[in-house]
């Protein structure tokens, strides 16, 4: 059951992102507010790690880019971040939990 939460949740997300990554290319004008930020990771396995980059890139507007050497920062670029703490937040309470949650 937490597999398929983390399917769900990803299935949502996915479709949201997708339609707002199309809103903001149908702009005349878009207002992009594109950064890379440093995400401070919970998860500790390699799997786990893994599991939340490739989920991040594949929904769109967001990319994973790198990890640092520690395994502790996810460096991630967003195409249109509103603030870096509600990206970090969405991310921790959405992706990050179920990976914990479903890799528990």
């Amino acid at each position: 059951m937490k597999w398929l939460s983390l399917l769900m949740l990803f299935i949502r997300e996915l479709v949201l992102s997708a339609l707002r990554v199309a809103w903001l290319v149908l702009q005349p004008v878009p207002k992009l507010r594109s950064a890379i930020i440093a995400y401070p990771l919970t998860l500790t396995t390699d799997a786990q790690i893994t599991l939340l980059a490739n989920m991040i890139t594949l929904t769109p507007g967001t990319l994973s880019i790198d990890i640092s050497d520690d395994r502790r920062t996810l460096y991630i670029h967003c195409l249109d971040l509103e603030t870096r703490e509600k990206l970090i937040g969405d991310i921790a309470a959405g992706f990050e939990t179920k990976v914990l949650e479903a890799t528990r």
